[in-house]
């Protein structure tokens, strides 16, 4: 174990701070999508799969289950429901050696619902940047991005252990 100098503490204790800020943001965030799936009638895990679809999409179920961190049998669930309410469609890549390829797309039909949702926190979001100069905005975009790929690699580091 490192013994940690006085000069250290403060440090530790910013990063507690930070650490602690993102557990609550990451709680917050989930509260705000449950709401907003429920505004639109889906279950959190569908409106889960939309948002990686509109940010990563076109993809394959097995790509979307992958993301989502979903067995395969759980996705088709998710994509029928999501399909049946008009937020997906699976077509058949033209090009695609398979016959049984599929391509999983969001069809943006219903994106105006959602927004219709999100436009209070966007405006929100868009007053607390106003606070901060380009050059913090840069930092903080540095820190979110670093912040969202150390996630990802967590999360695919439990996904790897055996149970």
């Amino acid at each position: 174990m490192t013994s940690v100098t006085p000069e250290g503490r403060p440090r530790r204790r910013k990063v507690a701070v930070i650490k602690g800020a993102l557990r609550a943001l990451n709680n917050q965030l989930s509260l705000f999508n449950h709401q907003v799936s429920a505004k639109v009638t889906l279950k959190p895990v569908d409106f889960d799969c939309l948002e990686l679809l509109n940010l990563h999409g076109p993809l394959s179920p097995s790509a979307l289950a992958k993301q989502a961190g979903l067995h395969p049998a759980t996705m088709t669930g998710v994509l029928d429901r999501l399909q049946r309410a008009g937020w997906i469609t699976r077509d058949r890549p033209p090009d695609a050696a398979d016959r049984r390829a599929v391509v999983v797309s969001a069809t943006g039909d219903r994106d105006g619902d959602v927004y219709r949702h999100l436009a209070g926190m966007n405006a929100k979001m868009d007053d607390v940047c106003a606070g901060y100069t380009d050059a913090e905005l840069d930092v903080i975009s540095d820190f979110l991005r670093r912040t969202t790929m150390a996630g990802k690699d967590a999360t695919g580091d439990l996904a790897g252990e055996s149970g």
